[in-house]
C-alpha cells in the first residue's frame, strides 16, 4: 500500500519585504476561520486598515529573524523536519507545505497525487485543534481535493496534544534547564478569541465545561481544554508542582481573547517576588516570530523593565530527534496499517 505524508505549518512571507509581508498578512487575515466577522467588514479592515499599516512593523520584525542563507526560521525548520522524516519513513513520499503563502498546500498536494498513492496522511503541525489553524487547513485540503476526479484515502490528523512521544519531546527540550532555578514556570500558548472556543459547544460556553480541569467528550476539541491537558502532562513528567506553574495566552489581537494574558502576568510577577521565570510555548512546534521575538525579546524586555531578573524560554521542537520520532508515532497510530 503506497502512502504519502503532507506536514503543514502556518506560513511565512516569501521575503521580509513590505510587499511580501503585506501579501502574507492579507492571505492570512482574509481567512474567515481566522477573522470570522462580516465578509465586507473583513475585506475593508484587512486591505485598507490592518495590512497597510501592520506590514511596516511586521517587515522590520521579520528582518530580525531572517537568515541570509536559510531565510524564514519557520520555513527552514519545517523543511528540515520533512527531510529527517524522509529518512525515518523511507517508504513514504513526504512533502511539507504552508497554509499561507509558499510552498502552498495545493502545489504539494498535487505533487503527492501525481504518484497515485493509496493514502495521503495530512498532519497539520498544530498539537491542539483550533478552527483558525487545523480547521482552516482542513478546509483548504477539501477545496483542493474537490477539483480532483480521483481522490485516494485521506487520513486527517486533527490533534495530538496528549501523544506521549510529543510530550517526551518537550521534556527532552526542557532537560537543558534546571527547573529548581526558577521561581515560576509559564506555559504560554497562542491565544484565540473567546468566541472560537465558545463555538465548540452547541448548547453551552467554554466556561461551563471545566476546561482547566479535565478532558471530557464535550470539550475534547476545545483549544483551552487541550492546552491545559498538555501542560499537565509535561509538568507531571518534569515533576513540576501545580503551584509552581501557570498557563497563559500570548499574541492577542483584542482583549476578548483567552486569558490570562502572558504579558500581563509577566508584568505582575516581580511585584509578587517572582523574579526568575522559564517559559514553555508548546503550541509552537517550530520557532517563529512568536517565540524568537515575542517571547525571547519583547516579553523578556517587559519582564526586566517590570523588575524581574531572569526570563528564559525553552526553544521549540523544530526538527529535533525526539520530535521526529513523535511524528512517526503519531502517523503510525492514525493511518491505515494495511
Amino acid at each position: 500500500m503506497k502512502k504519502s505524508l503532507l506536514i503543514i505549518n502556518l506560513g511565512t512571507p516569501n521575503t521580509p519585504s513590505y510587499l511580501d509581508v503585506f501579501k502574507y498578512l492579507r492571505e492570512f487575515l482574509s481567512d474567515e476561520n481566522v477573522l470570522n466577522i462580516n465578509p465586507i467588514l473583513r475585506f475593508i479592515l484587512v486591505n485598507f486598515i490592518i495590512c497597510p499599516f501592520r506590514s511596516f512593523s511586521s517587515s522590520k520584525i521579520y528582518k530580525k529573524v531572517w537568515d541570509s542563507k536559510t531565510g524564514s526560521p519557520l520555513l527552514y525548520n519545517t523543511q528540515m523536519l520533512a527531510d529527517k522524516l524522509s529518512k525515518k519513513l523511507p517508504s513514504m513520499d513526504i512533502e511539507y507545505a504552508m497554509r499561507y503563502q509558499n510552498p502552498s498546500i495545493e502545489s504539494r498536494l498535487n505533487k503527492l497525487l501525481s504518484s497515485n498513492p493509496d493514502e495521503i496522511i495530512i498532519l497539520p503541525l498544530f498539537p491542539h485543534y483550533a478552527a483558525a489553524t487545523t480547521g482552516s487547513v482542513f478546509k483548504e485540503i477539501a477545496r483542493c481535493l474537490s477539483k480532483k476526479w480521483v481522490v485516494p484515502k485521506i487520513t486527517f490528523i486533527n490533534q495530538f496534544y496528549d501523544n506521549s512521544k510529543f510530550i517526551d519531546a518537550w521534556v527532552d527540550k526542557a532537560s537543558a534547564f534546571n527547573m529548581d532555578n526558577y521561581d515560576k514556570i509559564i506555559f504560554s500558548y497562542h491565544g484565540v478569541p473567546n468566541s472560537h472556543v465558545d463555538n465548540v459547544y452547541p448548547d453551552s460556553l467554554c466556561m461551563d465545561n471545566n476546561c482547566e480541569d479535565v478532558i471530557t467528550n464535550e470539550n475534547k476539541f476545545c483549544y483551552k481544554a487541550t492546552v491545559y491537558e498538555t501542560t499537565k502532562l509535561i509538568a507531571r513528567k518534569l515533576n513540576i508542582d501545580e503551584s509552581s506553574y501557570v498557563v497563559t495566552f500570548q499574541s492577542r489581537l483584542t482583549n476578548k481573547w483567552l486569558e490570562p494574558f502572558t504579558d500581563n502576568i509577566l508584568k505582575e510577577m516581580p511585584t509578587k517576588d517572582v523574579n526568575k521565570v522559564l517559559i514553555f510555548s508548546p503550541a509552537f512546534t517550530a520557532d517563529c516570530l512568536e517565540t524568537i521575538i515575542e517571547l525571547g525579546d519583547e516579553y523578556k524586555e517587559l519582564f526586566i523593565e517590570s523588575g524581574g531578573d531572569t526570563l528564559d524560554f525553552v526553544p521549540s521542537l523544530n526538527y529535533s530527534e525526539k520530535w521526529t520520532d513523535a511524528i512517526v508515532d503519531i502517523v503510525s497510530s492514525k493511518s491505515d496499517n494495511s
